[in-house]
């Protein structure tokens, strides 16, 4: 199973939203065999749902966290060390998005995240911006989608 987050750069009470979204992961994972989750790096809603699967990864053997990279520069190579060492991603990957020019790029490595997930966890409560894109295009993809805006 292929799990990604979706959400929005700031998220208030982040302590009862890495709850919910561990407590979602545990209602999911249960059957699977192996659980990749992508996580992006770029906002409160990314950092809250790297740490929780970072929890998760303490009580689970079967995990993987994947940092998707949107660029391959040497401050985001430095970024990618951090995280590793932190335990926030196991290793990161670069997904087919070199043509994008870079200010589309964390877009794109959105896109490609939606499209190749099979469940997406989301904390999108406005109807603008990043976030509420690519949730739209996990609705059109038909992805399975938990909204942690709908438990608080």
């Amino acid at each position: 199973m292929k799990i990604t987050f979706v959400g929005h750069s700031f998220v208030s009470s982040s302590g009862t939203v890495k709850e919910k979204v561990k407590e979602q992961i545990r209602n999911n994972i249960s059957n699977s065999e192996f659980v990749t989750f992508y996580v992006g790096g770029y906002g409160s809603f990314d950092e809250i749902c790297a740490l929780a699967c970072r929890e998760l990864k303490k009580e689970f053997s079967n995990i993987e966290i994947v940092y998707v990279t949107p660029y391959i520069t040497l401050s985001e190579q430095s970024k990618i060390k951090e995280m590793q060492d932190c335990g926030l991603c196991d290793f990161s990957i670069y997904p087919p998005i070199e043509n994008t020019p870079p200010r589309f790029a964390i877009s794109k490595r959105n896109e490609w995240m939606v499209t190749n997930t099979d469940l997406v966890i989301a904390f999108v409560n406005q109807s603008h911006g990043g976030a509420y894109k690519s949730l739209q295009l996990a609705k059109r993809r038909k992805k399975k989608i938990i909204n942690i805006c709908d438990f608080l």
